[in-house]
């Protein structure tokens, strides 16, 4: 997973805290540890120490439980999350019947576990939702990685894009980008059907003249991040300038799809926007052939001019 993936995904549609399916899994194997090892203590403790069948059926309880907690800690929790429901319901309908058959102490001892199993369901649950959302979330994700290589150094290619209030000069759906400190600024752009999306950002890491690493702050309708890179292209003929990009669009590939129709297709608008790049670091402007990109905006197409045939001295 690259730098932009661990910088954007977490974030997506409500991220699930990393502490949760880990703290989940310490307690199935705290349980299953349990089970396995003292399941007289365990069936006293719950009630059901009067049961025969229950030095048999716990340790096997406790084998499920540490079969969840190695899903669990393993970093991957999206089924395991539903298998601990799926055994939560299993004991519930255990102790419902024991409930049923117990009176006195025991019923207490039984009640209390029942409502503790409860409690633990509806975490379970929770979690299981939101691991199972944040799954979908990058299922949706849009990767664009895409390359130009400029004719002027690393260090004016990053200085030039270090000043985020010059992004609309080669980004054809930016309207605005307002710095409002070194580290965070405000967008507007326009979406499909001229619809405005705005949304705050952050840079999350910056290297003078070779990289910045920014991500949308949460809670934006278009989650958003990206890395553009610096590199000294080979024979010194200037700057490799790499952009990688991640967003989530709010119907996924339904939105892209959409966006397509109204000319506006992701990857061919990054790689319009590297062109322009090209042309402003290079000439100071863009200039509009019917081979180059123009800008959908009428500023933006005020601010270009026709395209020349080169002066008999540069060819």
């Amino acid at each position: 997973m690259s730098r932009v993936d661990t910088v954007l995904l977490p974030e997506l549609d409500g991220p699930v805290p990393a502490t949760l399916p880990s703290a989940l899994g310490l307690l199935s194997l705290a349980l299953g540890v349990g089970a396995l090892v003292a399941p007289g203590p365990l069936a006293r403790m719950t009630g059901v120490d009067d049961v025969p069948a229950a030095r048999s059926v716990l340790p096997a309880i406790g084998l499920r439980e540490l079969g969840s907690a190695a899903g669990l800690l393993s970093g991957r929790p999206a089924g395991w999350a539903w298998s601990r429901v799926a055994g939560d319901a299993m004991d519930l309908t255990l102790l419902g019947r024991a409930l049923a058959d117990r009176s006195g102490e025991r019923r207490r001892r039984v009640a209390l576990t029942t409502l503790a199993i409860a409690g633990i369901t509806a975490v379970d649950v929770l979690a299981a939702v939101r691991v199972g959302r944040a799954r979908r979330a990058r299922a949706r994700v849009i990767r664009i990685e895409i390359a130009v290589t400029v004719n002027r150094s690393p260090a004016e290619a990053y200085r030039f894009w270090r000043d985020m209030e010059n992004l609309p000069r080669f980004m054809a759906h930016l309207e605005s980008v307002r710095a409002d400190d070194l580290r965070r600024s405000h967008w507007i752009a326009r979406g499909p059907a001229g619809r405005r999306v705005e949304w705050d950002a952050e840079i999350i890491d910056d290297q003078p003249n070779k990289s910045i690493t920014w991500r949308s702050l949460p809670g934006t309708r278009v989650p958003n991040a990206g890395r553009v890179r610096f590199v000294p292209a080979p024979g010194d003929r200037g700057t490799e300038v790499r952009v990688e990009l991640r967003y989530a669009p709010p119907a996924g590939a339904l939105g892209r799809a959409v966006a397509k129709l109204f000319g506006e297709e992701p990857e061919q608008q990054v790689r319009d926007d590297l062109r322009r790049f090209k042309q402003v670091l290079e000439t100071g402007e863009v200039v509009r052939s019917d081979g180059s990109p123009n800008g959908i905006s009428v500023r933006q197409q005020a601010m270009q001019r026709p395209a020349q045939p080169l002066p008999a001295s540069r060819r």
